[in-house]
């Protein structure tokens, strides 16, 4: 087996040398539609303490990825499959940026590269998304700092009431019911 599954939505790799192929793909589209947070990653980096971290994460578009912020770290990533819409927030909360992506034959943004320690959150369009992201590790969870004007992902009316109101401001139209993460 080239991944080893650590968790319901995490594979990592075990080679020296990471490849993936279209095979590959599929079972983890398949651990984001059974996962709670309806998200999955293969990780190519070994462990959290690496200090470069590339991942193919799949999003489903019930996935609620709640606005965030690392200090110290730039973060970049792809589109390779589906669509989705990033956005990028000031301190307070209000929208500072509003980036539509697609994968490269979409014709929309298919990379970019937040290089500072401002608020984003990433909205998957209309079924699955699947991205490359990097960042700088090591991944230390404390270190990621969570918007105090999102809501908690266990907070699922608020999540609702929150994408629904971010969404109408963006002028987006998601599809999707979010699920409890």
């Amino acid at each position: 087996m080239r991944f080893q599954r650590t968790s319901e939505e995490v594979l990592v790799a075990r080679d020296r040398i990471v490849k993936v192929a279209r095979e590959d793909v599929a079972p983890l589209s398949e651990m984001a539609a059974r996962s709670p947070r309806r998200r999955a990653r293969l990780c190519a980096h070994t462990a959290s303490s690496n200090p470069l971290h590339e991942m193919l994460i799949a999003l489903d578009g019930a996935s609620y990825v709640r606005p965030h912020r690392h200090h110290g770290k730039s973060e970049s990533f792809h589109v390779i499959a589906g669509s989705l819409t990033v956005v990028v927030f000031h301190d307070d909360g209000t929208i500072d940026e509003v980036i539509p992506m697609g994968d490269y034959q979409s014709g929309r943004v298919f990379y970019y590269r937040l290089q500072d320690a401002a608020y984003h959150t990433v909205l998957p369009l209309n079924g699955q998304a699947l991205i490359h992201e990097t960042t700088n590790g090591p991944f230390e969870p404390g270190q990621t700092e969570f918007a105090p004007w999102a809501p908690l992902a266990e907070d699922l009316d608020a999540v609702q009431d929150y994408l629904r109101d971010l969404s109408q401001a963006i002028g987006l139209d998601r599809l999707e019911e979010v699920v409890p993460s």
